[in-house]
């Protein structure tokens, strides 16, 4: 009867670890990020929230500190030298992931200095990468580009998920939709119809894109040609912008609420 009680026993304990170790090695997701303000960070716990993954946030041997124009400064000539910061070790074990999401902030149109310093250091080699990003105006599309040319042996998911600072808000409704449509997370939402073919903006539009742009920092051009498409949610725009010579590419969304304020959400150049 002792033989029995105590065969049963190391079953039980032999199955908890085994239950243990299968949740250890069943996790295969890591939420890699660098956040200088705290609007990438946001976005990445609200990831590791949603996937139930890891998390370690990158850290430098020596911070920025200062001012937005101090640390303009001296990314400006980190950049300008190649000389990048330097990065503590990573605390997490990257041969345990499969798939990681890797996030951070735009500088000058591509991802922040710390991420050249990572690319530098990890090959991530076979390994799947789902990229992430804060920005004032845009920068996901060149910044996916330059991560896979300094990537060459990892597998950069073809659609990367940014959202502006201005609208950090609005990070747990899009990305449950990113994550959603690429399949990253069971469930379902509403498919989003096409935009309309573009045509020329008329003076109504004209006025919401005024609304949506005019008070960004710095002057995103003219808008000469519009598309648009209804959802649950209210109205989106797709403009075509000339500015300087150049074309761009400028969304916009207005809610359905009573008053609802024009916003833009990026800028594609």
């Amino acid at each position: 009867m002792k033989h029995y009680f105590w065969t049963a026993v190391m079953v039980a304990i032999a199955c908890v670890f085994t239950a243990c170790g299968s949740k250890e090695s069943g996790n295969k997701q890591l939420v890699l990020y660098y956040s200088q303000t705290g609007a990438t960070k946001a976005v990445a716990e609200t990831i590791q929230k949603m996937l139930d993954a890891d998390v370690e946030a990158i850290e430098l041997e020596n911070p920025y500190t200062g001012s937005y124009a101090e640390t303009v400064q001296r990314a400006g000539q980190e950049r300008q030298s190649g000389n990048m910061p330097k990065l503590k070790p990573l605390k997490s074990d990257l041969s345990k992931y499969e798939t990681i999401y890797l996030g951070f902030p735009i500088w000058y149109g591509t991802y922040a200095l710390p991420i050249a310093s990572l690319v530098k250091e990890y090959d991530f080699e076979g390994k799947k990468i789902v990229t992430f990003c804060t920005f004032g105006s845009g920068g996901l599309e060149p910044a996916m580009a330059d991560l896979k040319n300094a990537l060459p042996k990892a597998e950069i998911a073809e659609h990367g998920f940014g959202i502006r600072n201005a609208r950090i808000a609005a990070t747990e409704k899009e990305l449950n939709r990113f994550l959603i449509e690429r399949g990253y997370m069971g469930g379902s939402v509403e498919a989003l119809p096409g935009y309309s073919e573009m045509r020329p903006v008329t003076e109504e539009e004209i006025q919401i894109f005024n609304a949506a742009c005019g008070d960004y920092q710095f002057p995103l051009g003219t808008p000469v040609l519009v598309g648009k498409r209804g959802t649950s949610d209210g109205v989106d725009y797709i403009y075509e912008v000339e500015s300087q010579g150049a074309t761009s590419t400028i969304y916009v969304t207005v809610g359905n609420e009573e008053g609802a304020k024009p916003e833009f959400t990026r800028v594609v150049r």
